[in-house]
């Protein structure tokens, strides 16, 4: 019975994934604005909450983390921004860890994904670290796959904190770029950081793993 509710919880959510996907935008900022205006003093926790609920799925979080930037001042905008990026990481993880995980992951025996798996298990902070500062890798699929792993949640959940807080705070700060101003500089931070993620796993790569046993 249990792994039949999970089977169904699991796929409730693909529908709702795919139907969040297919049928749902992202407000335009005039909209938000206007949402702001009528929420007062609560649309902060409000924009926090949704920011969590969205990034729970495969779609782009740039445009939540600009509007943070662009309704909420740099400093409120990168407190919001930061902390929902790490809860819905760890949301993520947790969900999919209970949901699939038991099934998944007695069938990844190939000897690379126990490496990776070792590696995860005990350095894991560095590698998710370095991952976050590539802005290429899509924030919901990494969530996916590290649930798949042995990595502690606590530490996927700082690992991401810290790890995409630069490009994050950064996205924030250059939240303009919404309204048609594109500064070239979020582009310089954003190859910047992707590079130092990629020497980061070059590095955490070369270094010895200890053995489970």
């Amino acid at each position: 019975m249990r792994q039949k509710t999970k089977a169904a919880i699991l796929a409730v959510l693909l529908i709702v994934a795919v139907a969040v996907i297919v049928f749902v935008d992202i407000p335009a900022l005039s909209t938000l604005r206007d949402w702001a205006d009528r929420a007062g003093a609560w649309f902060p926790l409000a924009f926090w909450v949704g920011y969590v609920l969205i990034s729970q799925f495969p779609v782009p979080r740039t445009i939540l983390t600009l509007s943070s930037g662009i309704l909420f001042g740099p400093l409120v905008g990168v407190i919001i921004a930061t902390t929902a990026t790490a809860v819905a990481a760890c949301i993520s993880l947790t969900t999919m860890r209970y949901l699939i995980g038991d099934w998944v992951r007695p069938r990844l025996t190939h000897p690379v994904v126990e490496k990776i798996n070792a590696r995860l298990r005990t350095r894991g902070w560095a590698a998710v670290i370095s991952l976050r500062m590539i802005a290429g890798i899509p924030f919901s699929v990494m969530n996916y796959t590290a649930a798949m792993t042995e990595i502690r949640v606590a530490t996927f959940t700082v690992a991401t904190f810290i790890g995409a807080a630069p490009g994050t705070i950064a996205t924030v700060f250059f939240g303009d770029t919404l309204t048609g101003n594109t500064n070239p500089a979020i582009i310089a931070i954003t190859v910047a950081l992707a590079l130092l993620g990629i020497i980061g796993l070059a590095v955490d790569a070369r270094r010895p793993v200890k053995s489970a046993g």
